[in-house]
């Protein structure tokens, strides 16, 4: 049976109430996961590094990395498919896309298939059964509006279960594909943010057909900057493909990446229970290459 899971069914789940911030997602804060993407000039990924290269800081003090993974961490990934109206012509090169990039999961991997329009379906649960994604994605169908704030916070919920420990360690992201603003959310974009943030969790956007020949950040579009901040404060990418005939592509450039981070985890020295942000910056002894991770995270508060 599908699952249907919509803010109505959270609000009527006690999960979250009209007029509340969404629960922040809590956990063991003092123990900081973190997954760092290293690329060449040529940004070419990094594959040789060891524990020895990477040095880690929170607001500008070292910390001492206590867990070190190099790549191939098994993944969870939700995949999230807009699937309002406007997608209609795109549908059928999304849907292709996306059973490429499930086709392309190891088999220690898992991952789930979130739909949203007007409102917000899980249509597979996370699952290593190939044919069970294919059929989900296969069921997808365009028609509505867009719920994308409703549907990254459901899907960042999905992933709290699985939860990345470094005794158990799986790396979660989430890959949303839209090609329009939202429109019918009840969640705010500052309240998912802030929950992307809290949750330790990368988010790679897909921002289809809008064009980047803006003149400057501040330009964009809403809906462009959303996803483009969702992606930075979360240690994630932005796309803008203009064509759905790229998706394959990008979902392929997206998977090699998640494939191929590196995996650390320090204990913050940081003793205070005040719940304030605190930065990360990651430094590898290496020279020429770029470094890329999420750039903080917010400390326990008791």
């Amino acid at each position: 049976m599908w699952l249907v899971a919509t803010v109505a069914f959270v609000v009527a789940s006690g999960i979250w109430l009209s007029g509340q911030a969404p629960p922040a997602f809590r956990g063991g804060v003092d123990l900081v996961n973190v997954d760092v993407t290293v690329r060449d000039g040529q940004q070419r990924l990094i594959r040789d590094l060891g524990r020895s290269d990477f040095t880690v800081f929170e607001d500008n003090r070292p910390q001492q990395v206590v867990h070190f993974q190099p790549i191939g961490v098994p993944l969870a990934v939700a995949l999230l498919l807009d699937t309002s109206a406007s997608m209609q012509e795109s549908m059928a090169a999304a849907q292709q896309a996306a059973v490429g990039f499930v086709d392309a999961l190891s088999e220690r991997d898992v991952a789930s298939v979130v739909d949203f329009d007007s409102k917000v379906e899980i249509v597979q649960d996370f699952t290593g059964d190939r044919q069970a994604l294919h059929e989900a994605i296969g069921r997808v169908h365009a028609g509505g509006s867009t719920s994308l704030y409703n549907a990254v916070y459901i899907a960042l919920r999905g992933l709290e279960r699985q939860r990345a420990e470094p005794a158990n360690l799986r790396r979660r992201a989430i890959v949303v594909l839209s090609d329009g603003e939202d429109t019918s959310s009840l969640l705010s974009f500052d309240e998912v943010l802030d929950t992307a943030v809290r949750s330790g969790i990368a988010i790679y956007a897909i921002g289809l057909g809008w064009r980047m020949s803006l003149p400057t950040v501040s330009a964009e579009r809403p809906g462009q900057y959303d996803l483009r901040r969702l992606a930075q404060q979360t240690g994630g990418r932005a796309f803008f493909p203009q064509q759905s005939t790229e998706l394959a592509a990008l979902y392929r450039d997206i998977l090699d990446e998640l494939s191929h981070q590196y995996a650390l985890a320090y204990q913050s020295t940081n003793t205070a229970r005040d719940g304030r942000y605190r930065r990360i910056a990651v430094r590898v002894e290496r020279g020429g290459v770029t470094v890329r991770a999420r750039p903080g995270y917010y400390g326990p508060s008791r």
